[in-house]
């Protein structure tokens, strides 16, 4: 049977009592964690999201209508209690919990609901298929450290809310039905009722509207906002994502840095009173790509690559030498102690750089007693080998690795290869907060595949002020427009971008200029972005901001593994919401309310 709630009211939550409560008569509601009956006097762990707190019924001091009710209660019944706190006797407490030193003797008992044989434990450190905890997602977020990341996530919302609207921020929506503008990823598309044949497009970012949002005179606007992308999923991807977007007029690169430092530092310090140090480090993309491998670098430890190019030209081996010689590159990174790795895990390395492209891995070793010890070493001239070990700050016990190619692939192999190996030594400090900009991005790069050149961010990047200018004539000359530098910038934070934007294109003669750089035609561009190049016509202020990621950052706060588990009901890797079951068919009425008829090969039903 099942008691009714009436006018029961709860005094505090489970987590919040403390000694300072002893000799207090408390109300409480929660469900029931654990229970345990230990001679005929049963413990039940009332958990809510604040906590946990031992509740007592003893037949010799309980009411025996609540006695005969706690015989009756499992795991994750919903309870009420009522009962006094009161100091756990001697050797009975309990360190692990912050209500350990305390417990409530009950007066009343009530059963609020039952629950059917669990799925799996709500515990944390479960080790369960993860497509059954969506499944259940109800029964997941009630484990502690799901509520935990929750309640951070709320925390990490009203920071920002706060910091931001107390710097003259105004909150400002923008539309979920949008025109479909694609460039990048695909699309997420919704046919319109009334206008049959025609399609809305769900944003994959607010970029278009908050450009205009400065057209129309608000200044300084943010919005904690869903951007949607149609694209292959892993484990920082999401079909749907939050995003923390502002833009501000009448600045420069300098002011949306200042007060996106401002807004980290403000939330780290909110939710996880930690005092950041700012302002951050910056580095150029170039110094990145070149000493990192990678424009999202993890400074929390070193493995820089060392680049030994112009010695390549000089030895024998041919690998190198001809990948200099048609000008590609040679770069190594120093294993620190890895001269003890075996020849199965140098193998293993090797097969693990060809997932990213690589063709092969050159490596040597020196042994503890000074030899080399390397298929390649007779290829080396003594005077070669001491310059090497040099130019890599070589030394007894070390493994050096070495990859050659282009300057593309060298770069993602060794960016690749420098986690992994950072992994494998464990040598990724925790609880370490490093934070980069990474700033002097390229305007655009070329896209072999397209044949084209294709914006490095987006196409209302604004150029360097000084390559302005210049822009008739990179249109005219591909290696011109490859030297142009952008003023774009991104925030990384422990080898993850969190955040990235730029100074804006507010001329509509330079936007024009621009797509016309990018092959983009002025039909296209009119068809794609027509309402924002009319906007910049009409005194459009000069402007810029940034998108930081939320889930992202709260995953990293939380050191969660994949931003699934700082949202409440994500996707699979395969875009499927298991409790919902979604995506889903929908009737036949009503695809033909849209105009719809669905083609579907047999083998994908």
């Amino acid at each position: 049977m099942i008691d009714k709630l009436g006018d029961f009211k709860r005094d505090y939550f489970c987590g919040e009592l403390t000694e300072n409560n002893i000799g207090d008569e408390v109300r409480l509601l929660g469900w029931a964690d654990s229970v345990r009956d230990h001679g005929g006097v049963i413990f039940i762990n009332l958990r809510d999201k604040e906590g946990v707190i031992q509740i007592v019924i003893d037949p010799s001091k309980s009411p025996a209508e609540a006695y005969e009710k706690a015989k009756r209660v499992r795991a994750e019944y919903v309870l009420a209690v009522r009962g006094r706190v009161q100091r756990r006797p001697e050797g009975t407490e309990n360190p692990k919990i912050s209500t350990g030193t305390i417990e409530v003797t009950v007066d009343e008992l009530r059963i609020l609901n039952t629950c059917d044989i669990l799925p799996f434990q709500i515990e944390d450190n479960i080790n369960v298929h993860e497509e059954v905890r969506l499944r259940y997602r109800y029964l997941d977020i009630r484990r502690p450290e799901m509520i935990k990341k929750l309640i951070l996530r709320h925390e990490v919302y009203q920071a920002t809310r706060e910091y931001l609207a107390g710097h003259g921020f105004l909150e400002v929506e923008t539309p979920m039905l949008t025109k479909s503008t694609p460039e990048g990823a695909r699309d997420f598309l919704v046919p319109s009722r009334l206008e049959k044949g025609k399609f809305y497009a769900l944003p994959q970012s607010p970029q278009l509207f908050k450009q205009i949002l400065m057209v129309g005179g608000i200044e300084r606007y943010f919005q904690i906002v869903k951007c949607f992308r149609d694209e292959d999923l892993r484990k920082d991807r999401q079909p749907e994502f939050t995003q923390i977007d502002f833009e501000m007029s009448f600045v420069d690169e300098e002011d949306v840095i200042a007060v996106s430092e401002g807004l980290i530092h403000h939330i780290f310090k909110k939710a996880l009173g930690i005092e950041l140090e700012i302002p951050f480090r910056r580095m150029s993309y170039t110094e990145a790509m070149e000493k990192y491998g990678t424009d999202k670098p993890d400074l929390r430890y070193g493995l820089e690559l060392k680049d030994i190019t112009d010695l390549a030209k000089e030895v024998e081996f041919k690998v190198f030498r001809d990948t200099a010689d048609k000008g590609g590159i040679v770069k190594g990174i120093n294993v620190k102690g890895g001269a003890k790795f075996s020849r199965k895990e140098i193998d293993d390395l090797t097969e693990y750089a060809k997932k990213f492209g690589a063709k092969g891995m050159a490596w040597i070793k020196i042994n503890e007693d000074g030899s080399l010890q390397s298929p390649i070493i007779k290829f080396f001239t003594e005077e070669q080998i001491e310059k090497l070990k040099s130019i890599m700050e070589a030394e007894v016990g070390d493994l050096l690795v070495f990859i050659a190619d282009t300057y593309e692939v060298t770069h993602r192999v060794l960016g690749f290869l420098r986690k992994h190996l950072a992994e494998k030594l464990n040598i990724i400090p925790e609880g370490k907060w490093e934070f980069v900009w990474i700033v002097d991005f390229p305007l655009v790069e070329w896209d072999e595949e397209e044949r084209r050149l294709v914006a490095l961010h987006h196409p209302f990047t604004s150029p360097k002020e000084e390559d302005i200018d210049r822009l008739d004539e990179a249109i005219q000359n591909k290696e011109l427009a490859l030297s142009f530098k952008s003023r774009a910038y991104d925030l990384v934070l422990n080898g993850e971008e969190i955040g990235g934007g730029s100074i804006r294109i507010h001329s509509s003669e330079v936007q024009k200029k621009v797509f016309e750089l990018l092959g983009i035609s002025d039909e296209e561009a009119e068809e794609k972005f027509g309402f924002l190049i009319n906007a910049l016509k009409y005194g459009a202020p000069p402007h810029g901001g940034l998108a930081f990621g939320l889930d992202r950052i709260i995953a990293l706060m939380t050191n969660s593994e994949s931003i699934r588990e700082v949202i409440a009901f994500p996707k699979t890797q395969k875009g499927i919401c298991p409790l919902t079951e979604a995506p889903d068919f929908v009737k036949d009425e009503q695809l033909e309310e849209l105009g719809i008829e669905l083609n579907i090969p047999e083998e994908t039903v």
